[in-house]
Formats: C-alpha cells, structure tokens, sequence
C-alpha cells in the first residue's frame, strides 16, 4: 500500500522511508508542506505521516486544508512537540492518532494498522466476508482452507478492492493504491498481479469487467488454486 510521508529532516526521512520500503510499502517522500497539501489533494494513500514542525506550510496547516476540504484519508501525526495543547490541537483538527519523537519503529507499524483499521470501519485486524477475509496484520487471506499469504502489492491491490466490495475499480485506481511515484509500472502489472492471485485464492473471486475494471465477488468458499 501506499503512504505518504511528510517529514524535512533528510536522516529521519530516508531511514523510515527504507524501513517502511522493507515492510512492503511504496512511500511517497515530501519535504514541505506546500508539497504535501499537493499530494493528499492527488490522493490514493493508504495513510500519511505527518510532521508537524514542516517549512513552507505548517503540518497543522497541512490537516486543517485536508479535512476542510472533506479528505478522510487517515493522519497519523509524528512529532517533537510533545505539548498537551499541541496534540489536542492536533486531534481536534482531525489527526487519527499521535506519535512523539523519537519512537519505536514496531509501534508505528502498529499504529499505521490501527488508523487504516478504522478509517475501513474495522474494530479488529480482518475485514472482508464470511469464507474470506484479509488479516491487515498479518497480510495473509483467511479461507476455509486455511491462511494464504500474499505479496505486498497483491495485499495492496486485494485491500483496495475490499474497501469497495462490489464496486469496480479501475486500472489507474489500482495502481494508485499499488505503486508509488517513480515506479516504473508496466502496461500489465496489474494483470500479472491478478493472475497470480487468481491462482492463490480460486478463479471467481477477483472478476474482470471487460472496459472498466476489476470488483471482488461474494464469496462461496472458493479453493485456491482453481483455474487461472
């Protein structure tokens, strides 16, 4: 999945740029907040992290523009300020959740979890139907048979569709989600993607609406590895 991470710090922002790489993430780097209003505005991210102290425009600037303007998408807010006034500011403006400097890694990932959990209206780890559902933490598909686990970017792709059950998401919007800026995506990724899970999860699950896109299908208990 992807994420946007707002921080000016350039050692702060490589380093959790290349552990959140490592975890399977595709991360989206800005320095300013003029640059991360322009992001969030583009949209297609799973969450952002967001620093508050930011030249050009303020992190408290960036979340005020990005719920007046009716923008969900989670905030999870990484910051020095420690200041009780500073985080209910925050958090009245919207932020999903807050993180103060320095931090454990582990705990972030956990956090990152959580908000994305909420923002799917999941009090635990699984969304999805009955026969079928996704483990956020553990990024593997819960089916009659058993677990399955899935790559980064088939989990960001199947989490994408199960956000929107039955809607149809187009190839543009899968990529979105999937691949971050300066990725280069081949004209099939997607397909590939699809045909691989295909082959995981059963034939049925994921169909084709020849123009438009791809849509996950109700679910009835469908053996993995049938057809292609």
């Amino acid at each position: 999945m992807r994420v946007l991470l707002v921080e000016d710090d350039t050692m702060i922002g490589q380093g959790l740029a290349q552990a959140l790489g490592r975890e399977g993430w595709s991360v989206d780097w800005v320095r300013d907040g003029m640059l991360a209003r322009s992001a969030i505005d583009d949209g297609g991210y799973a969450c952002v992290l967001l620093d508050l102290g930011l030249p050009k425009l303020d992190g408290v600037e960036v979340l005020r523009h990005c719920r007046t303007r009716g923008d969900l998408t989670p905030v999870l807010v990484l910051t020095a300020r420690d200041g009780l006034d500073d985080r209910i500011r925050g958090l009245d403006l919207g932020a999903d959740d807050y993180l103060l400097k320095p931090y454990e890694f582990r705990e972030l990932l956990a956090r990152m979890r959580a908000v994305i959990r909420r923002r799917d209206g999941a009090a635990h780890s699984l969304i999805g139907q009955a026969g079928f559902q996704l483990d956020l933490t553990t990024r593997e598909v819960l089916m009659s048979s058993g677990r399955i686990e899935l790559s980064a970017r088939e989990f960001a792709l199947l989490h994408a569709l199960l956000e929107r059950p039955g809607a149809i998401l187009s190839r543009d919007q899968l990529e979105e989600r999937i691949y971050g800026w300066g990725e280069e995506v081949s004209s099939n990724a997607v397909d590939v993607l699809i045909h691989g899970m295909r082959r995981k999860l059963g034939a049925d699950l994921i169909r084709n609406v020849r123009g438009l896109g791809w849509r996950v299908v109700a679910v009835t208990a469908t053996a993995p590895g049938a057809g292609a």
